[in-house]
């Protein structure tokens, strides 16, 4: 079965040439897919055209299983069952600038950071790029509400997963599908070097997001074991280059973890390898603190708001600019992972 909507409008029209069909229904087929009306119910079709489609095609989005609403801001934590009965993740933030909307990019994770939940278990497989897209378009078909931007921050390494990554960031973007600009699109990496330097070559106006959670290898291994294949010299070197070559300004993800990597110490350390890194290039350095998330199986806990502010405090004064990240649907554990964790992973049939 032909998987219609990880399609581009060109391979659309080649299926509509092999159907018997002129150009243009390849269109109106792309239209369709965006706002994630079934084929059924493609009324401007011919029903022999929808018969057609309906034999050769899937088209089945996402499905809402769980929805927590939070009491506090709105957001929305949505656990999303798969065609094969895999679940994933998503949050729906809204801003004074738009809606938001946090996307997984794979069942589970197998980059195994020690804080995360969403690596417990690891890696199932990866998601489709009519999967990512589906997350977009059922969130905004059940919120009613656009979504004007997209992080890539949710369940998975989206550069584990490069090529459907890429796929779906172009459809996601055409004007005439969902119309969500690049610019308006952030992707998070553990630092998986080659498919940073691969991203670089493509020449995507998105924005590219580190996460680094240490300052050296000692401790950033111990947290994130994709540093022992990749340490900290190695990732900051790929980023200066990505700089150099896309002129878009990168973000730094630094979680706080108490005792472990946010004291005042560290965060001098921090300041001096991102200046040493980027010494010589006019890049603008950002660090986005994150006081962790307390997950149970991980045994990681939170420091203090004062502590973390503190941290900022010395970043900005030493010239990073740093921001402490602040923390929507908390009673909804908005955090990606823990609601998939607590489903047992799968759809429950019963």
């Amino acid at each position: 079965m032909i998987d219609l909507y990880s399609m581009t409008e060109e391979e659309l029209v080649a299926l509509m040439a092999e159907l018997g069909e002129p150009r243009f229904r390849a269109g109106q087929v792309f239209s369709w897919l965006s706002s994630g009306t079934p084929i059924a119910e493609m009324t401007n079709l011919s029903k022999a055209l929808r018969e057609k489609l309906s034999a050769a095609c899937t088209d089945t989005l996402p499905k809402v299983e769980k929805k927590l609403v939070s009491k506090l801001d709105g957001t929305v934590k949505y656990l999303f069952s798969l065609y094969d009965g895999e679940c994933v993740e998503s949050v729906f933030m809204r801003y004074k600038h738009g809606n938001t909307l946090c996307i997984s990019s794979q069942v589970g994770c197998r980059m195994g950071c020690r804080f995360c939940a969403s690596t417990i278990g690891g890696r199932v497989r990866d998601l489709l790029p009519s999967e990512l897209l589906g997350q977009v378009i059922a969130a905004e078909r059940d919120s009613g509400e656009r979504i004007s931007n997209i992080v890539m921050m949710g369940i998975g390494e989206p550069l584990d997963n490069y090529d459907n990554v890429i796929r779906f960031l172009s459809l996601v973007n055409k004007k005439d599908g969902l119309g969500i600009g690049y610019r308006h699109i952030s992707l998070s990496t553990c630092g998986v070097v080659p498919g940073i330097r691969r991203l670089a070559e493509e020449q995507l106006p998105i924005t590219l997001s580190i996460s680094l959670h240490a300052s050296d290898d000692a401790t950033r291994s111990a947290l994130m074991p994709v540093n022992n294949k990749w340490p900290i010299a190695e990732l900051l070197s790929a980023c200066v280059d990505y700089y150099k070559k896309t002129r878009r300004r990168i973000s730094f993800e630094y979680t706080l973890i108490a005792g472990k990597n946010d004291t005042e110490e560290g965060a001098r350390a921090l300041a001096a390898l991102l200046k040493n890194a980027f010494r010589g290039t006019d890049a603008p350095l950002h660090v986005n603190l994150i006081r962790v998330n307390a997950v149970e199986e991980t045994g990681m806990k939170q420091g203090s708001v004062e502590g973390a502010n503190r941290f900022a405090e010395i970043l900005n004064s030493l010239g990073v600019v740093a921001t402490v990240r602040r923390r929507l649907g908390s009673d909804v554990n908005a955090a990606c992972g823990q609601l998939r964790r607590a489903s047992g992973g799968k759809k429950n049939e019963n």
